[in-house]
């Protein structure tokens, strides 16, 4: 049992399941700093089941307060002088995103909030009611604010970006990890297409850059149910398709969880073939386990070890080598983080001094595994040089058998989708 769910379940018996209340708690959560947000999130609401219209409200505010916590902080540094609690600061946090980004009668953000307060509800009222009658003198700081905490970012990641991409597009990118996740469906080919869902679902838009993908305001249930697809971002596609493996191909994906890339390597096999999937932790496998049950994905089997270890007597990593290696690494998240809307205040800059360095380790693992002639396709969900171009030449570099045949990538401000990174290196014969 996580720390976040037994926190949650004494919280379940001292306050109501409404979603401002459970919205606190989550901040409150939250603030330990040991569980991300969706997590977080996930277990308030397979905990409480609020209906519908309820988890949509906590779902915008909780994120929505994340996303903009610099911001709101600087307005309470403005409207309230010296330090404050953990609960205050974030009941004061939910009340001013309520007012300025949600569509709520400015009354009724100011008194449900306060009703949440336990010692401090004076003072959050008194806070509340001052940002409402200041509110266009606010508004007008925030546009002479320095862009970090317009766009409530850390100032390093800011800098990093600025130096990458310029001024202009950092600005762009800012902007789109601020923007809440449009919702895409890869329809799976082994059960249906996509012009068969199109039928079902007349909200459902087509994406010109993908055969597979749609996009639409909510997933029908029953699509998920039956397996009849996999709700990813289009970016996530673009390393199964480098890596292009054809059917009967024995195949590896060393960082499966939680099976998007997987399920679409068994499609594109045909489900013809074998996929070594891994996963280092068990709960992420068996997660791991059901979507590729669930879609039908029957060439895919599912293994909890550490990739990074000499494998055991019996490991599939020990059984012969593959034609195909899919190493979708764990990075910083950079071109995520419209979707992990905390990642940026959970990173530091020490974090693009180690990642890289665990993904060469990596790569160094999955050389020997790949049969001369074979492919690798390493890819991240970063928009970072070091955990990208970096780690390329450090492959070119360290073993001259593998060739760089292509590289892609995705940036949000450009592509309109996720940030990704994918290489394609050749095993020289």
């Amino acid at each position: 049992m996580s720390g976040a769910f037994v926190a949650l379940k004494s919280f379940s018996m001292s306050m109501p399941a409404n979603p401002r209340s459970l919205c606190l708690r989550a901040l409150l959560e939250w603030e330990k700093g040991r569980t991300f947000a969706d997590e977080i999130l996930h277990e308030l609401t397979e905990r409480f089941k609020p209906d519908p219209s309820s988890r949509a409200f906590l779902t915008e505010l909780f994120y929505g307060v994340l996303r903009n916590l610099r911001k709101l902080d600087f307005w309470i540094a403005d409207l309230r002088s010296g330090d404050l609690d953990a609960q205050t600061q974030s009941l004061l946090r939910m009340g001013l995103y309520q007012i300025f980004h949600m569509r709520v009668p400015e009354h009724a953000a100011v008194f449900e909030t306060v009703s949440l307060a336990k010692r401090s509800g004076g003072l959050v009222n008194a806070v509340l009611r001052r940002a409402v009658r200041e509110r266009v003198r606010l508004e007008e700081t925030m546009i002479a604010a320095p862009l970090a905490i317009q766009a409530s970012q850390p100032d390093f990641l800011l800098e990093r970006w600025i130096r990458q991409f310029g001024a202009e597009d950092a600005r762009r990118l800012c902007e789109w990890n601020n923007t809440p996740a449009e919702t895409f469906f890869r329809a799976n080919g082994l059960k249906t297409d996509r012009a068969a869902l199109l039928l079902q679902n007349e909200e459902a838009e087509a994406l010109e850059t993908h055969a597979s993908m749609l996009k639409l305001r909510r997933i029908p249930p029953e699509w998920i149910s039956e397996g009849l697809g996999y709700a990813q971002d289009p970016s996530t596609l673009m390393a199964p398709d480098l890596l292009d493996p054809q059917a009967g191909d024995r195949v590896l994906d060393a960082c499966a969880a939680p099976g998007g890339k997987t399920t679409y390597l068994a499609e594109k096999m045909q489900n013809r073939g074998r996929i070594v999937a891994c996963e280092i932790f068990e709960s992420r496998s068996q997660r791991l386990r059901q979507n590729v049950s669930r879609v039908g994905a029957s060439v895919a089997r599912v293994y909890t070890l550490d990739f990074l270890l000499e494998p055991e007597a019996g490991s599939p990593l020990s059984e012969g080598l593959f034609d195909r290696i899919l190493l979708d690494v764990p990075c910083t998240n950079t071109g995520v983080l419209r979707r992990r809307v905390d990642v940026r205040w959970r990173l530091t800059e020490e974090d693009f001094i180690r990642m890289p360095v665990q993904q060469a380790a990596m790569v160094r693992r999955a050389v020997p595994l790949l049969k001369p002639g074979g492919i690798l396709v390493y890819s991240t969900c970063s928009l970072e040089p070091e955990e990208n171009e970096g780690v390329v030449d450090t492959v070119r570099n360290q073993y001259p058998e593998m060739e760089l045949e292509e590289v892609q990538r995705k940036l949000p401000f450009r592509d309109g989708i996720d940030g990704a990174f994918a290489a394609r290196f050749r095993k020289r014969s």
